[in-house]
């Protein structure tokens, strides 16, 4: 196979291969043979592309061929266990009543109803949010895992169960009426900005971003705020967009990580600021302004402000002190040591974190540790400093914030 076609079906798994999945979870109404007509989807393209050429519209020749193989795979199970025939008659009935280029009237939606679905109220929180980080995202069960602070088996077993209850409870592959919306839009909102997290610093690896998860987290933000433009999908777009600004500024050419305070800022992207900023307006003049408005306010005010050294740091200490108050939270909590030991000094930031200690908080993130030591840093204690980047870096298996750790490390110690 020529090396530049291998390399295009390889690109094009990493940037459509959870659309497809999403389209055809549609069609055939199963979780796992969709999943296992993706995988022949692709099997397929290594095999023909390199002959017949890549088609036109690659996107609709994997949802297609997956669908027809899916077909092959019911027909073959059939010859064992009768049931299947009915369900494979009903599949070649749904493909031929539909029009032939059938996949681009759905296939863009499809991904945000895969959502709803996977969000449905049935469904456990839990059982919803590692479920769409499996299928929407294709996050690795043992990622998924980290995130949730348990096992993989346990996490796999949820996936399971949670596949099982949508097909026996036949939940509907739909996005609600604008009257269920609320009830389910809270989880929707969480799990969209679990995979912009985990596009926008990575949970392991060796890179520390997976842009196409911001990206495609992104998009379907701006799918939502079209479908329902209330300040919290509008405060959380808008929180994206300005996040995804600082992309190109924040790993050097070495793919290391530069901190805030290091980053050139005329390479960030400024049309996403200034559309973000409009957003925030939008949702800021509402009476309801949620959590999401509150943190892009914050984020807002990082990206407006000329230098690092202009940041208003009493104003964003504002919008914490608003912020803890609507969703107490120790991760708020920390963030708000920061952004008061920017604006009150050292000694009044490492106050808050160590309280935060003292209730035993945040004990296995590592954010907490590292932020502890670059206090204790600026404070001159830099043995306690040393121990503190040592257990950060025990926390965190990314790779590019290992290397920053092991830097931050050796600055501190003798």
């Amino acid at each position: 196979m020529p090396a530049s076609i291998e390399a295009l079906i390889n690109s094009i798994y990493r940037s459509e291969s959870r659309r497809v999945l999403a389209t055809l979870i549609r069609l055939l109404k199963d979780f796992d043979l969709a999943e296992e007509a993706l995988q022949d989807a692709f099997a397929a393209a290594m095999q023909q592309w390199p002959h017949e050429g890549v088609p036109q519209n690659p996107r609709a020749w994997l949802v297609s061929t997956g669908r027809f193989k899916a077909i092959d795979q019911i027909r073959k199970r059939a010859r064992f266990n009768t049931s299947w025939e009915d369900v494979a008659e009903q599949l070649e009935d749904e493909l031929h009543s539909e029009d032939a280029d059938y996949s681009e009237l759905h296939i863009e939606d499809d991904q945000l109803r895969l959502i709803f679905t996977c969000c449905h109220p049935s469904l456990a929180p839990e059982a919803q949010m590692a479920l769409t980080l499996r299928e929407i995202c294709g996050l690795t069960t043992e990622a998924i895992a980290r995130a949730f602070l348990t096992t993989p088996s346990t996490l796999a077993q949820r996936i399971v169960r949670a596949k099982n209850k949508i097909r026996d409870a036949k939940i509907p592959y739909e996005i609600p009426g604008r009257s269920e919306l609320p009830e389910r839009l809270d989880a929707v909102l969480h799990v969209i900005y679990l995979v912009f997290n985990e596009g926008y610093s990575a949970s392991s690896g060796s890179e520390l971003t997976r842009q196409e998860l911001a990206q495609e987290a992104i998009r379907l933000g701006r799918l939502l705020a079209q479908l329902l433009p209330e300040a919290e999908v509008l405060g959380l777009l808008a929180l994206m967009l300005i996040q995804d600004s600082r992309h190109h500024a924040r790993i050097d050419s070495n793919g290391d990580l530069i901190r805030l305070e290091d980053q050139d800022r005329r390479l960030w992207n400024h049309e996403q600021i200034a559309e973000g900023s409009a957003l925030i307006q939008r949702a800021l003049s509402s009476s309801e302004v949620d959590v999401y408005c509150l943190q892009a306010a914050i984020a807002a005010l990082h990206a407006e402000s000329p230098s690092f050294a202009d940041t208003d740091w009493s104003e964003i200490c504002g919008f914490y002190d608003l912020l803890l108050v609507r969703n107490p939270s120790p991760v708020i909590e920390l963030n708000r040591a920061v952004a008061i030991a920017m604006r009150d000094g050292a000694a009044a930031g490492l106050t808050l974190v160590d309280s935060l200690v003292a209730r035993q908080q945040l004990t296995d993130y590592y954010l907490l540790h590292a932020a502890r030591a670059d206090l204790l840093a600026q404070l001159g204690e830099l043995d306690a400093a040393s121990a503190a980047y040592a257990m950060a870096l025990e926390l965190t298996d990314q790779e590019p914030e290992r290397r920053f750790l092991r830097k931050k490390l050796m600055d501190v110690k003798p």
